[in-house]
């Protein structure tokens, strides 16, 4: 699992012989882990930065309501947008953190004020801009 989680495109016979098993017992063993669920899905990542997004804010949301209706609304509503890379449903002072990617200042202030604050039920937001990433990984400590 850490070498699939490493490198996602190394091939079955690569992988096989890494982990000292025969092709096709080790292609046997990545799809049971497929179909039991631990392995999600297979991704690639692209460089935001060269992507033109060198952007990166953590934006805290606050709903006026926080029964399960209110946050339905809003999780379907969010989905929507492509600038929105991740977003969490949170225990503490705010509902939800949300993670965006933006061109430039005037392009957050798009994403701030025409999409985040006009989501269903957002009674307040606050932004914290990164200044670079220093570590970044989807790996799991397996």
């Amino acid at each position: 699992m850490r070498l699939l989680q490493q490198d996602g495109r190394i091939t079955n016979a690569e992988l096989a012989e890494r982990v000292h098993l025969s092709p096709s017992a080790c292609l046997r063993r990545v799809k049971q882990l497929e179909e039991a669920g631990l392995i999600k899905s297979y991704a690639m990542f692209l460089d935001e930065k060269i992507a033109g997004f060198p952007g990166t804010a953590f934006v805290s949301v606050t709903l006026d309501q926080q029964g399960r209706a209110s946050l339905d609304r809003f999780e379907k509503a969010i989905m929507q947008y492509d600038e929105v890379l991740e977003c969490y449903l949170l225990a503490g002072n705010h509902d939800y953190l949300v993670r965006v990617v933006y061109r430039d200042s005037a392009d957050f202030e798009r994403i701030h004020s025409e999409i985040i604050t006009q989501l269903p039920g957002v009674s307040r937001v606050q932004s914290t801009m990164t200044l670079r990433t220093i570590k970044r990984s989807s790996a799991l400590p397996i």
